[in-house]
């Protein structure tokens, strides 16, 4: 059977938390008709049989890579990154806590690190400028950055691809494509407030920004919307891509 478009193409999302979702890769998701499968670990589902998804998006959220304790669900979540990168070899992104949980699942080591909150720059190493990943996204990019932790050593045989002033590890990849992004691009004007919402996010706003930091970060967010949703489109379209070539592979073998 040939790979005639995206209509082989399915994704497996793993969330920690109602508000932090695919954002804009949703809107992606539905115009190429692409089915994905969401699991709400926070609230108990169990993951389901790895093989039948050809790429994985693990979201962020609120709990730190190292709180196996409070929450078990991180157990089985880091051996089905594992098994998804090492052992199918299938696509995968990590954003914000999923990118943690990437080099924390594969050997690296994540830790407490600046806070970075609000619209900022990031800026690829020169391996991400010819990364897949990161073709025809700016160089440097605005992206949202709400984050306490972060990866402080790459696992083995993983590939920096970019930095910002205070995180070195904003993007990395491991293998031939999976990769972990510290940053937002998916999110969309209204995910600012939901965000805000958590408590810990609350905190680290206030800490970050003052007392009026969520009316800065609702507008800073706006003004670049239409960036964002733009840079976002971009890196889903290089995701999808890395997704059908592989399918195209493994069809063709």
């Amino acid at each position: 059977m040939a790979c005639d478009g995206y209509s082989h193409m399915k994704v497996l999302v793993l969330q920690h938390v109602d508000v932090e979702h695919p954002g804009t890769f949703r809107d992606c998701f539905r115009e190429d008709g692409v089915p994905w499968d969401v699991v709400h670990l926070d609230r108990g589902d169990g993951i389901p049989e790895l093989a039948a998804y050809d790429c994985m998006l693990v979201m962020g959220g609120p709990q730190d890579v190292w709180e196996e304790d409070a929450h078990p669900w991180l157990v089985p979540e880091k051996a089905a990154i594992r098994r998804f990168v090492t052992e199918l070899q299938r696509p995968f992104l990590g954003i914000c806590l999923g990118h943690q949980l990437l080099a924390d699942a594969l050997g690296g080591t994540v830790a407490p690190g600046t806070p970075e909150v609000g619209v900022m720059t990031i800026a690829q190493t020169p391996a991400g400028r010819s990364d897949a990943l990161l073709s025809g996204l700016p160089d440097p990019m605005a992206v949202l950055q709400w984050h306490g932790a972060e990866v402080t050593a790459l696992p083995a045989d993983a590939t920096l691809l970019a930095s910002s002033a205070d995180c070195r590890v904003q993007a990395f990849r491991v293998g031939p494509h999976a990769y972990g992004l510290q940053c937002h691009v998916e999110v969309g004007a209204d995910m600012v407030d939901e965000w805000a919402a958590i408590p810990a996010y609350a905190a680290s706003l206030r800490q970050a920004l003052g007392e009026d930091g969520l009316a800065r970060m609702r507008r800073d967010v706006d003004e670049r919307q239409s960036a964002l949703r733009t840079d976002a489109r971009t890196l889903y379209r290089n995701l999808r891509e890395l997704v059908v070539d592989r399918l195209r592979n493994e069809m063709g073998d």
